[in-house]
Parts: C-alpha cells; structure tokens; sequence
C-alpha cells in the first residue's frame, strides 16, 4: 500500500510540474523571442521534477530526526529572519522605496540565520529535546533511559542474546569511538585481538539487523570528551543521556558509580540467573583437573560455574557426587566449594 501511494505521489508531482510549467508559458511572462524558451521552460520543469525524484529514490532511508531538524530549523530561521527585519527597519529607512539592495540584505539575513538554526538542531539532535521557555518536548524513545554499550559487552557478544530475549526493551547507544576501538582492534597484528574484535563487529550487525533493537549510533563529539580515555567518555555519555552503562569491566563498572551512573555488569546478570546452591546440597560433577591445594579437584557446571572439590584429584576424569561446603560471589562469577562423598559409577 505504501508503495502505491508513493508512485501516485511521484505522479502527481510531475503533473503539477508540468501545470506550473504551462502556466508559467501562458502568464505571457517570458520573452516572445526565441519560440524554444516556452520548450525549454516544459522539458525543464519535467526534468527538474523527475531528477528530485530519483534523489528520492537514491536516498530510501530517511531519518526523522534529520527531516526534523532541517524543518523546525527553517521554521525558527525564518521567524528570526522577520524579527530581525523589523529590529532593522528604522536603519532601512535611508535607502530608495524600491531599492534592490534591501532584498538583498534580507535575503542574506534569512539564510544566515535558517543555515545557523539548522545547523544547531542537527548537532544536537541526539539530546532528544527542543526547547522553548517554559516547555519541554521530548522524544519518546524505548524504556525509561538508554542503555550505552561498552566495547567489552560487545566483544563478549551476550547482549545480542539478552536483547533477543526481549527482557531489555531500553534503547541501546553505541558511541562512535567505542566503534572506532573495536576496528582498531579488528585491524590488529595479533589474532586472538583481531578475532575478537571482528566478533565484536558482527555483535552490532546483528543488533543493527535486528528490527525489534532500537540501536543508535552516536557520532557526536561532546566538549567534555576532550582529551578523555574511553571508559571515561561512556560514563560522560551515559551522564549526558541519563542513561546506564552496559559493560563487564569491572574497573569501568568503579568509574561510573563514583560519577553516579548507573552500571549494568552482564557478569552480575549471568551469576544471577545461575542456579543457587545452599550448603549441604549435592550434585554430581564431572572433575576435570587437579586442583591447586592438594587432594582439590576442579570441575565445572554447564554454565561454566567452577567447582572446587575437596578428596576429588584422585578422582580426575571421573564423575563424583560433591555435597556443598561454601559459595563465593563475585562480579567476576561464582565459585563453589564442596567435598567428595562418592564417585558415581556409569
């Protein structure tokens, strides 16, 4: 349906170039010498109509904000435009009724003052407001605050996950530098950094390509981010927004609480959903190495959890029943200590 209507818009855009064409032909308005001009005047009104629709078309998708941003600032530049030919009429004054220069210099006006509001709206559209005295009209964007992601929650490659769970209905900020460091590390000499930083790339892909993620770029460069590290600017950034900060770097996570801003650490949320065990309950484990205290075994749950069992090296290999002894937490993940009570025969 939305594409019919655009062809019928296209259409009727040509015709009412054409209409304008021929009446501009017979107002008697343009030279009766030589007969082309009337031809000149058809053609190009025909081609100036079908060239803006062919940028139309080149240009399929378009941002709100951006159309906004040029609408509202002509708006504002033309009423600045005739507050300033009124502040200006009594200097006028000096100069002949009928004097070209006067078009002029309100011309000039004009597009300086709609060039100056257009582009104060463009640069600070990503703030979400446009303020007049007295009131406040905000975007509605997802969820109560955004969410800035942090180059490690990219690389880690979680929150694609997490989102396609639809738990997260926030907005999601990726900031440009955080982007340029994952090319950086994407282009660099090591493999294991190279590998991951490519991951990093196609975590955003998928976000990007997700229509359900609301997911914006920020290209904007903010006064205070000169001269900053960029765990630093995503605190700045996420202050700006009044939004949080998504990271699994636990200085980071330091950093934003002493500036206020709320941090959420994806290794905090993993160890939440965990199942928890109480002391004194069992289960099975498989023990997988020696551990580093003598008679330790190691072994891990399906989540990655890491078991330290005490009498479980003779057991290297083997699946044992361990009974809880203590639990430790930490953000960066959960440790479990327990005893061995018998190997599991198979």
């Amino acid at each position: 349906m939305s594409n019919v209507a655009l062809v019928a818009l296209r259409l009727t855009f040509v015709l009412v170039a054409i209409g304008l064409a021929v009446g501009l032909i017979n107002s008697g308005s343009l030279p009766p010498a030589p007969a082309w001009i009337p031809w000149v005047v058809f053609f190009g009104a025909v081609l100036l109509s079908l060239s803006v629709i062919a940028i139309d078309q080149l240009v399929p998708r378009k941002h709100l904000e951006t159309i906004s941003a040029v609408y509202f600032g002509l708006v504002v530049g033309m009423f600045l435009t005739y507050v300033v030919r009124l502040a200006l009429t009594p200097l006028l004054t000096n100069f002949p009724k009928n004097d070209p220069a006067i078009d002029w210099i309100n011309l000039s006006i004009g597009a300086l003052l709609c060039y100056t509001c257009i582009s104060v709206l463009l640069q600070t559209k990503n703030d979400f407001r446009f303020i007049i005295p007295y009131v406040e009209f905000a975007k509605e964007v997802k969820g109560r605050m955004p969410y800035v992601l942090d180059t490690s929650v990219v690389i880690d490659g979680r929150i694609a996950d997490v989102v396609e769970t639809h738990v997260l209905d926030n907005q999601l900020v990726m900031p440009q530098f955080v982007i340029t460091e994952l090319q950086g590390i994407a282009d660099s000499s090591d493999r294991l950094r190279r590998s991951r930083g490519r991951r990093g790339l196609d975590v955003l892909n998928r976000l990007r390509a997700n229509p359900r993620v609301e997911l914006m770029i920020f290209d904007r460069e903010l006064p205070e981010f000169a001269g900053q590290a960029v765990d630093l600017k995503l605190v700045l950034l996420a202050k700006h927004l009044h939004g949080k900060v998504v990271t699994n770097d636990y200085n980071l996570n330091k950093v934003a609480k002493l500036h206020g801003v709320g941090v959420i650490n994806l290794n905090d949320v993993a160890n939440a959903l965990k199942p928890v065990f109480l002391p004194g309950e069992t289960f099975e484990v498989r023990i997988v190495k020696p551990g580093e205290e003598a008679g330790q075994g190691i072994g891990y749950l399906d989540d990655g959890t890491m078991i330290v069992v005490e009498g479980g090296r003779e057991h290297v290999h083997h699946t044992v029943r361990v009974a809880v002894t203590s639990v430790l937490q930490t953000s960066a993940g959960r440790m479990i200590f327990g005893r061995c009570e018998a190997q599991v025969k198979v």
